[in-house]
């Protein structure tokens, strides 16, 4: 396992938070203030203090780490193809890869090779795998998938093919390949002191180290602001009352609820501690008592009349008698359409059916039962006397007594009398209802000195009845509305009740308190009741201290969760595994072929808590970190010389990938970068990323003179997209062969199109075909006639290349031949000369052939120089 993996391993065991910072630091190598803010809130929420963004923790995925390099397998990468949803590179686009010696792809910026350096990157084995693979821009949100790519590899000589998808574990073969780019350099070097070079892992460690620190700090600062305060309950916790207890437990047994639960002071407790105070405080209580008693006797007796009364004029009566009235009403109106019917009967006196008639006939009637028993009026005989006028009743009269009495004893006249009757008696029951309520005016005075509300409701109640029997008298004689009836006042019988109650309650507290023990016993209670009342008051200070109390307990946890004893420990153990003098020995022998002789790694003992361990550091003169010390070109070639170590360590022969390695450095040290890489060709693929021209040349001349071969793709954009790969390198990298033939199809072409008509590219054609003819005497110059002695950016005069070369007139002549019919097409004219006539193509062909000839005259001409030479040194030898 590698050290990243084995930290990994470890970090599962860790609490949520540092998993999440692992994560953050893999990705970031550096935690931001935001990042601390992130790890912070997760850190508190682990022990319980809610985070108000809900923020919830990450972990690092397995997915996401390479596995260790095999070094038994041999990997080889052939080609990059089916590259899709990579930045802005064309739908699958591809990259071909020389099996061996340096493969150089060179692209101007914005080309596209970041979109193939950053696959490399995620599939294969980086430092710093932080940078994004983004969709490309152009597409419209949602319609791009997943990064994806195809590597063709050869695995211990066969043939494979291996498929990439961004964000899932990458083929465990491509982790044999190592990564290195701008990003990765940064990530060798050590900002925080003067470790150059830190293992791959170690510095995630350490990171989490320093962010363990920092957060504990924050976390006891945060505790110490909250710190809780008992000063506004301090007194109250003195005694044995249980209020005091349950302060004094603050914070260990004592809860929030336990408080609320004690701080309940409603106003029972109020009166109850108002009596307590006055019945202890009370120089004569069985005087006092004894007047309370009486004043109780006057108030129940001033209960029971209002109970009374407010009986008698119950809403419960008043509904009764208006419903009473109203039946007599109606039955009163039945009978009299009765009596107007009777009435309605020819040839009776008028009067006939009153009142006075009915009490008349009614007086007969009593008459004829006195006389006899067993008759009425409804049963004499045509032949008996009539009881009023004395004569013989005959059978008319007899007929019109029995039609008398049968009006009188209709259904309809009894109801009505009945209903009168009814009505009559609730009438009197309020008309005869006592209403003095004897509220006499000390009474009144001493009721309201004991309760104003109930002395003052008892004055309205005693106005209010004589008005509502009135108002009830009235409506039932017809003359108002039983809407009209003042309603009675609330009922205040209940509040004199407990009046009278409380009343005997002082009393037998009074009374009670010539017993010692149970006026100890009310003391007690006053002063349980008294320290629930100062509660009530400091309540929200009670809580607040609670509240602060937990929140202190969870930060002091969260503090001890940000120990870093485990983290140092395990970092300890692994650098002892990777701190070694062979580790410091290849450091030290990739800084040397680098050039960087004034830096060197040493084994610096450490001796933390009383152990000798050993760390590597950078031995800077005068000290300092590698950050302010070093320019950035020093730091990229100690960034490098780590890269290449760390490569040469691994033991694995797997590629090495370099995007824009020499990025920073000088001319000088690009000579150095390019010597390394050339050599380091000969034992493992190398593919290198650059826009740099410059340095492409420096690429082909070290692989020349090291004898590594070397392979060059050209990346560009078309009218595809961004990443098109080509081996058309851009003419400026041409040798003069390549130029030649490169021009040869250019000629193609100025053919082409003045065989089209086409005038303007004709035109442009030609012009470009002579400027690129200029360029390729140039070079024909430096390389051919030159035999490359003097190359131009290159790293000195190769003297040696001298003794083949001669020089003629007739090259003179030629070269400038060539180069000013080159030149008369590509400069401006003069105004007297005007537009000059465009050459055919065949003309072109000649100037194209003239070089093409000269250069091979050249060459024909040094070797026979080269041969004649051999000649006269081996006669010589002889």
């Amino acid at each position: 396992m590698t050290i990243l993996q084995q930290i990994h391993a470890w970090s599962k065991q860790l609490p949520a938070w540092q998993q999440d910072a692992i994560a953050r630091l893999y990705a970031n190598r550096t935690l931001s203030a935001a990042d601390l803010d992130d790890l912070y809130a997760l850190a508190k929420a682990e022990v319980g203090i809610p985070d108000p963004q809900g923020r919830v923790p990450n972990v690092l995925d397995d997915a996401v780490l390479a596995p260790p390099a095999n070094i038994a397998r041999s990997i080889v990468l052939t080609g990059l193809h089916s590259v899709n949803n990579v930045n802005a590179l064309k739908p699958g686009a591809e990259l071909p890869i020389s099996e061996t010696g340096i493969t150089v792809i060179y692209g101007e910026n914005g080309a596209g090779k970041s979109g193939f350096s950053r696959v490399f990157k995620k599939a294969c084995r980086a430092r710093d795998r932080r940078e994004a693979i983004l969709p490309n821009a152009n597409v419209p949100a949602g319609q791009s998938g997943p990064a994806t790519a195809m590597f063709n590899v050869t695995i211990d000589g066969q043939g494979a093919e291996l498929v990439w998808q961004d964000g899932i574990a990458p083929p465990p073969e491509l982790a044999d390949v190592s990564i290195f780019d701008s990003y990765c350099a940064r990530a060798y070097i050590d900002n925080q002191g003067d470790f150059a070079y830190a293992p791959y892992g170690l510095d995630i460690l350490e990171g989490l180290v320093g962010a363990c620190g920092q957060l504990k700090s924050r976390a006891l600062q945060e505790k110490a602001a909250y710190a809780p305060s008992d000063a506004a309950y301090a007194a109250l916790s003195i005694g044995a009352t249980r209020v005091a207890q349950a302060l004094r437990g603050i914070p260990r047994t004592t809860t929030a609820k336990d408080v609320e639960d004690l701080a309940h002071f409603d106003a029972a407790a109020i009166e109850r501690l108002a009596l307590l105070s006055r019945t202890l405080a009370e120089a004569d209580p069985r005087q006092t008592a004894t007047t309370l008693r009486q004043r109780a006797g006057r108030f129940d007796v001033l209960h029971r009349r209002i109970r009374a009364i407010m009986a008698e004029l119950s809403a419960e009566k008043v509904v009764a008698l208006e419903q009473a009235v109203a039946r007599s009403n109606a039955a009163k109106a039945a009978a009299e359409l009765a009596a107007t019917q009777f009435v309605a009967v020819p040839d009776q006196l008028p009067g006939t059916g009153n009142d006075q008639w009915k009490a008349l006939f009614e007086a007969a009637r009593a008459f004829v039962r006195d006389g006899d028993a067993t008759l009425d009026m409804a049963n004499l005989r045509p032949e008996d006397a009539c009881p009023l006028c004395q004569n013989k009743l005959g059978q008319e009269g007899s007929a019109r007594l029995l039609r008398f009495d049968s009006f009188i004893q209709a259904a309809a006249e009894k109801a009505a009398v009945n209903a009168r009757a009814a009505a009559t008696v609730l009438y009197r029951q309020f008309q005869e209802a006592n209403l003095d309520l004897h509220y006499t005016q000390p009474l009144a005075e001493e009721l309201t000195a004991a309760s104003a509300g109930i002395g003052e409701a008892c004055t309205q109640l005693e106005a209010t009845l004589t008005a509502r029997r009135s108002a009830v008298m009235s409506a039932a004689a017809g003359r108002t509305a039983w809407e009209d009836v003042p309603v009675l006042p609330a009922d205040v019988t209940h509040d004199l009740a407990a009046q009278v109650e409380a009343l005997h309650a002082e009393a037998a507290a009074l009374e009670a308190t010539a017993d010692e023990a149970l006026k100890l016993a009310m003391t007690s209670e006053r002063a349980e009741l008294d320290a629930v009342r100062r509660l009530v008051d400091v309540k929200a200070a009670v809580l607040d201290a609670l509240t602060r109390h937990a929140l202190g307990e969870k930060l002091q946890r969260c503090a001890d969760s940000m120990a870093a004893g485990s983290i140092s420990r395990k970092s300890t153990e692994l650098s002892r595994t990777v701190a070694s003098e062979e580790l410091a020995t290849a450091l030290n022998r990739e800084l040397e072929r680098l050039n960087v002789q004034t830096l060197q790694v040493v084994m610096k003992p450490e001796s933390p808590g009383g152990k000798t361990q050993f760390k590597l550091a950078l031995q800077l003169p005068g000290g300092g970190t590698p950050s302010t010390i070093l320019s950035e070109g020093e730091q990229r070639a100690i960034a490098l010389a780590s890269f290449l170590a760390e490569v040469q360590l691994g033991k694995s022969s797997g590629a090495v990938v370099l995007d824009d390695p020499v990025s920073s450095l000088d001319h000088r040290r690009r000579w150095e970068v390019a010597h390394r890489l050339a050599h380091e060709s000969l034992t493992r693929q190398v593919v290198i990323f650059t826009h740099d021209i410059y340095f492409l040349l420096i690429l082909e001349q070290k692989a020349k003179e090291a004898g590594a071969a070397l392979s060059k793709t050209y990346i560009r954009r078309t009218k595809d997209g961004y990443g098109s790969s080509s081996q058309d390198l851009p003419f400026d990298v041409l040798g003069t062969n390549a130029r030649v033939g490169r021009l040869r199809e250019l000629l193609v072409a100025v053919e082409r199109t003045l065989k089209n008509g086409d005038e303007d590219g004709h035109r442009a054609l030609t012009s470009r075909f002579y400027h690129q003819l200029r360029l390729a005497w140039e070079r024909c110059i430096e390389e051919v006639l030159l035999n490359g002695a003097v190359v131009r950016f290159g790293e000195g005069v190769h003297t040696q290349a001298l003794k083949n070369v001669t020089v003629t007139d007739e090259d003179y002549a030629k070269i400038e031949a060539g180069m000013s019919k080159a030149s008369k097409f590509e400069h401006d004219a003069a105004s007297a000369v005007g537009r000059l006539p465009v050459p055919n193509p065949n003309e072109l062909q000649a100037d194209l052939d003239q070089l093409a000839a000269w250069a091979a005259a050249i060459r024909e001409r040094m070797n026979k120089l080269s041969s004649k030479k051999i000649t006269r040194q081996a006669l010589l030898a002889g």
